[in-house]
């Protein structure tokens, strides 16, 4: 297989893991996408490597595709969050970067696992997407300290950059918006018992713990 042909195959079992998440079937996912490529010697090679197997003439993940696909997946999405949250790129030069950085070889699953931590785990991408866990997730080994944080594990007294939120409750997204605590504000960590506390301009705000998980920060 040629270099060239690796990141094509990326691009193939991307495209099918998008399909997935959307629920779409693989024939729309491939109908939809726009390859500079002929995909039949694309789908041999993918096949001989059993990452993929044809149904109904249409390509399909294999548990080792998947695997794969998640990897792909992984790395672009939380490259999409260093340059979006701790670079501040924005959403063009952010996409155009992660796109460079998923099928290069400078983020080795290693190196992924690092810029993980180094954010600390996030759950989802800058456009609410779940991102892959990879063992650093499960372990929640600290190979070095995060730089980005949950609010719940800033230390008291400290002040902080609101990096994103990853509540799934459109209701407490709403509340925090209303609050003040969205992605860029700037806020003090008051006390953590009885109650969290935080400090957003002149106004201390009282949150519960469950919220404070789903707070991310940078320290200022």
């Amino acid at each position: 297989m040629s270099a060239k042909t690796d990141p094509q195959i990326e691009e193939l079992l991307e495209q099918l893991w998008l399909c997935e998440e959307r629920g779409a079937s693989g024939a729309e996912a491939l109908a939809s996408a726009h390859y500079d490529f002929d995909a039949e010697p694309i789908w041999k090679e993918a096949e001989r490597q059993r990452l993929i197997s044809l149904r109904d003439g249409w390509p399909a993940l294999t548990p080792a595709g998947r695997r794969r696909a998640a990897g792909v997946i992984r790395r672009h999405r939380l490259a999409e969050r260093l340059l979006a949250d701790v670079i501040r790129l924005d959403d063009e030069a952010m996409e155009a970067g992660a796109c460079e950085l998923e099928h290069s070889h400078i983020l080795s699953d290693a190196a992924t696992d690092r810029v993980c931590t180094f954010l600390g785990h996030p759950p989802t991408c800058p456009h609410d997407k779940p991102i892959p866990r990879g063992t650093c997730c499960e372990t929640l080994t600290r190979v070095a300290p995060p730089l980005v944080t949950r609010l719940s594990e800033a230390e008291v007294g400290g002040e902080y950059r609101v990096v994103f939120l990853a509540s799934r409750s459109h209701k407490r997204m709403d509340r925090l918006c209303a609050l003040g605590i969205l992605p860029g504000a700037r806020l003090r960590f008051h006390q953590r018992l009885p109650a969290f506390v935080v400090r957003v301009g002149e106004t201390d705000v009282a949150l519960d713990p469950q919220v404070t998980e789903d707070i991310y920060v940078l320290p200022c």
